[in-house]
């Protein structure tokens, strides 16, 4: 899978969990890939939240880790 292929995918199982997000206030968006980690930024009601790292564990990179080959994990990044 190319690079442009792996961007792709990822954005597409981003899009399923999204409205799970979007109905708590919150968003995700897509940053980048390197070496198997997948940035994310939090946005919305997520910056903040007490259960971000949740989220993004057992939510997002769950996901990512069962439908994307290559992953290793899923990091936020801050602006």
């Amino acid at each position: 899978m190319n690079s442009v292929e792996l961007e792709n995918k990822i954005k597409t199982i981003l899009s399923k969990i999204r409205p799970y997000l979007q109905r708590d206030g919150g968003d995700v968006e897509f940053v980048k890939v390197e070496d198997g980690i997948v940035y994310v930024k939090m946005l919305g009601a997520c910056v903040g939240c007490s259960s971000i790292d949740l989220t993004i564990k057992d939510g997002i990179e769950a996901f990512l880790l069962e439908e994307v080959p290559g992953i290793i994990g899923v990091e936020s990044v801050e602006e």
